[in-house]
C-alpha cells in the first residue's frame, strides 16, 4: 500500500470513526444504565441461539445456553461464558449471543460512514471492502453481580495484513484523541490495547441513574479482530475487563479447550 494510499485511508477512517464516536462504531452499544444488567432477560435462548445452536436433549433441554453456542466455525472462536460470569443483556439488533455472515457485516461496517458524503464515502466504503470482512460473532456478558457488561465481537477478515493494520490505525486514533490508556493484556502487550471512555458524570435530569464507565480493547490474531466493549459502576474493574479478552485470546489460540 502506498504512503498516499494509507494517508487517504486513514483520513477517511478517521472521519467516520469520529462521526461514530469511535467506542461504538460497530455493533451495539454497551448498557448505559447500572440496572441495565439486572433488567435484561438472560433466562431463554435468544433468536440467534434458536437458528445455531444444536437441539436440546430430553436430559438436559438448556444443555449448552448457559455458556453461549459453539455450532459455528466463528461461534467457536467466542470465549464460552467464564466463571464468574453469565450471559449479558441483548446487544442492540443481536440478542446476547448471535453471528452475523459476511454480507451484513460489511453492511455494518459501512454504517460508520454516517458523517461523510459523496466521494469521501464512496472512498471509505471501497476501503471497508476491501478488508474483506467473511462474518462476525458477537456475545454479551455479564459479572453475577450485575457490576460490570461487556460486549465482545469476533471479526475473521481474509487478509492478516488488513487485520493488523485496522488494528494499528484504531489504535492510533484512540491515542489521538488523547483517551486514557487502559491496562495491558497479560501475553498480549504487542496485538491488543485497551482505552478508557471519558470519566463518568452523572447524567442530567435522571434520577437513579449510575454514571458508567466505559472502556474499549482491541486485539487481533491472524486473521480474526476481537473488540471487548465494558462498562461499569465506579469502582470499576479495568482489570477484569483486560482479563476477559486475555481468555478470549487464547481460547482463539486454542478453541477446543476452555479456559
Amino acid at each position: 500500500m502506498s504512503e498516499q494510499t494509507t494517508g487517504r485511508t486513514r483520513r477517511l477512517l478517521a472521519n467516520a470513526l469520529t462521526a461514530a464516536l469511535v467506542l461504538g462504531a460497530v455493533g451495539g452499544g454497551v448498557a448505559y444504565t447500572a440496572g441495565a444488567v439486572d433488567r435484561a432477560d438472560r433466562t431463554a435462548p435468544t433468536v440467534g441461539w434458536a437458528e445455531h445452536s444444536a437441539p436440546p436433549t430430553p436430559e438436559d433441554p438448556a444443555a449448552g445456553f448457559a455458556e453461549g453456542r459453539a455450532s459455528t466455525p466463528l461461534s467457536k472462536l467466542l470465549l464460552p461464558v467464564p466463571d464468574g460470569y453469565e450471559l449479558g443483556a441483548d446487544i442492540e439488533g443481536h440478542g446476547n449471543d448471535d453471528e452475523i455472515a459476511a454480507e451484513k457485516a460489511v453492511a455494518l461496517f459501512k454504517q460508520t460512514s454516517r458523517g461523510l458524503y459523496g466521494k469521501e464515502r464512496r472512498e471509505y466504503e471501497k476501503e471497508i471492502d476491501k478488508l474483506g470482512i467473511q462474518g462476525m460473532a458477537m456475545r454479551s456478558y455479564a459479572t453475577e453481580e450485575g457490576t460490570l457488561h461487556a460486549e465482545v465481537e469476533v471479526l475473521r477478515m481474509k487478509d492478516r495484513k488488513a487485520v493488523r493494520e485496522f488494528f494499528e490505525f484504531r489504535k492510533d486514533f484512540l491515542d489521538f484523541l488523547k483517551l486514557r490508556k487502559g491496562p495491558k493484556v497479560k501475553g498480549h502487550t504487542k496485538n491488543s490495547a485497551c482505552h478508557l471512555g471519558p470519566e463518568p458524570k452523572a447524567p442530567e435530569g435522571r434520577d437513579g441513574e449510575v454514571p458508567l464507565q466505559e472502556m474499549v480493547c482491541a486485539a487481533y490474531d491472524g486473521e480474526i479482530l476481537v473488540t471487548v466493549k465494558a462498562a461499569g459502576a465506579e469502582p470499576f474493574d479495568k482489570k477484569a475487563v483486560a482479563e476477559l479478552l486475555e481468555k478470549q485470546l487464547r481460547h482463539i489460540e486454542s478453541p477446543g479447550e476452555y479456559v
